[in-house]
């Protein structure tokens, strides 16, 4: 096999190795591939030795290595430099050691191609055993690279180096190996014309027994191949028919769903056109019952207001009669102050609660002035205290002073000699705040306390009280956004919790 053939087997089949790695190419390697190298081989070739230290200094040692070859074939292709090509090799593996970067799998792919460069040479030198030692060392380079692109090469390589000696045998043996890889990968062309590459190139050398034996090769693959195309073929046909088939039921399946589904909007749309009428009705209904509720409010706060005005005038009006009579009787004062809480507890609930203004005060200074209002009225050796942080806190005074000296002043009714009365303030948020009295008195049973803050439940005697004082305090709280009730955790007497809401 000449050279000619050689070259053609290697374009075939190599031209993928060299170029496994995509790198930008540098200006150097651009220069030496414009130049003709029949028209200038030196300046190709110096361009090229160029390019390799170029890219050695840059650590590219991939490109450098292909530049490398590239200029060794320079020498020898038609100069016969084979010393300086072997000089350029070795170069060329001394850097692929030094490579510190590169992987040994990387390193034996480089090394793959400085060999395979070194067996082109001993062919073409007609050295069949140093090519055969070369052909060994690449064996070695490719199980190591472990790169199927290298492997497939080095059977490639072998075939030529096996025609090139006239071992045909081996030659068909490591070419029939080939052409299953290439056919069981289904690349039937590419098969097909390295066959007829062979055939030609025998016919061109006169070598009718490479003729024969390759086209005989050829006809056998090629009755086995147009099996597996044609196997191929049904198999494809095959493929499609099941993939229409596939899509045909699933566009049935889709189409079934859409209508499923269109049944099922019919059927929601129904529905809710079923539910908004009935929405309809309720919420008319609704809005009826809503008008006539608000017709009985609205009556009902008319009937209290006008109550309670009915009461507050009675009250008044039987004040002037009240004040004719002997205040020093307990009837008679008991009568007065019924007649007073009654006033005030209407003024409250027809007062709102826009009006009621605050001011801000000293919180400290404030509780001790009325723990002082107190002193006189509590027994003996009872402990008096105030819990209140040096701060100011906006109230209203008024209120507040009365709720407070009304639960003081029980407090130290009910709160036995040596027992304790508090008065404590606590900051609860930004504009939230809590007085708490406590007294370790007998305590309120808890059967009562929901209603001590309910006016009227009993007839009671006046002269005992009339039962006024802390619905009057709870109406007042209110007012001022706030609340007034029993703590139910306080279990040593009876705590008393106002809140407010600035």
């Amino acid at each position: 096999m000449n050279k000619v053939s050689i070259i053609i087997l290697s374009m075939l089949f190599c031209c993928t190795l060299s170029q496994a790695q995509e790198t930008k190419k540098s200006e150097l390697q651009q220069r030496a591939e414009a130049v003709d190298p029949q028209q200038n081989i030196a300046t190709a070739r110096s361009l090229y030795i160029h390019a390799f230290n170029d890219y050695y200094n840059r650590g590219q040692m991939r490109q450098g290595v292909e530049c490398a070859v590239k200029a060794a074939s320079l020498y020898y292709s038609k100069e016969n430099y084979y010393k300086e090509a072997f000089d350029l090799l070795r170069r060329a593996d001394e850097a692929i050691n030094s490579a510190e970067k590169e992987s040994q799998a990387d390193k034996a792919a480089m090394h793959y191609l400085v060999t395979k460069e070194r067996l082109q040479m001993y062919i073409k030198l007609r050295k069949s055993e140093s090519a055969k030692d070369q052909l060994n060392i690449m064996e070695n380079q490719a199980s190591q690279a472990n790169d199927e692109n290298v492997k497939n090469d080095l059977l490639y390589t072998k075939a030529i180096y096996y025609y090139t000696f006239g071992m045909n045998t081996q030659g068909n043996a490591v070419f029939k190996e080939m052409a299953d890889k290439l056919t069981a990968s289904k690349e039937y062309d590419k098969v097909d014309e390295v066959y007829q590459t062979l055939i030609a190139n025998g016919r061109k050398s006169n070598n009718a027994n490479m003729v024969a034996q390759s086209y005989s090769n050829y006809l056998a693959w090629k009755d086995s191949t147009s099996a597996l195309k044609h196997a191929d073929e049904i198999g494809a046909l095959k493929k499609q028919i099941a993939d229409n088939e596939a899509t045909i039921a699933e566009k049935d399946s889709s189409l079934s769903t859409r209508w499923f589904f269109i049944i099922g909007l019919c059927i929601l749309a129904a529905a809710l056109a079923a539910a908004l009428v009935i929405g309809a009705i309720v919420l008319m209904r609704f809005i009826l019952l809503d008008r006539k509720q608000k017709k009985v409010i609205r009556l009902a706060n008319e009937s209290n207001a006008l109550k309670a005005k009915f009461i507050s005038n009675i009250s008044a009006q039987l004040e002037p009669t009240f004040q004719k009579l002997d205040s020093t009787k307990p009837e008679v004062k008991a009568l007065l102050e019924f007649s007073s809480h009654i006033q005030t507890l209407s003024e409250l609930e027809n007062k709102d609660s826009s009006e009621i203004e605050v001011e801000d005060i000293p919180v400290p200074q404030f509780c001790e002035s009325l723990i002082d209002q107190i002193r006189d009225k509590v027994k003996n050796d009872v402990n008096l205290t105030v819990n209140a942080p040096d701060m100011r806190a906006k109230i209203n005074k008024e209120y507040v002073s009365h709720i407070l000296l009304h639960l003081l002043s029980n407090a130290a009714e009910y709160t036995p000699a040596g027992g304790s009365i508090a008065l404590d303030f606590k900051k609860r948020g930004p504009h939230s705040y809590q007085f708490l009295v406590s007294d370790t008195g007998c305590g309120i049973p808890e059967e009562k306390r929901e209603d001590i803050f309910k006016p009227f439940l009993e007839i009671r005697d006046l002269t005992t009280g009339d039962g006024l004082g802390l619905p009057i305090c709870k109406q007042m709280a209110l007012k001022m956004n706030g609340d007034l009730d029993i703590d139910p955790k306080f279990t040593k007497g009876t705590r008393f919790i106002l809140d407010l809401h600035a």
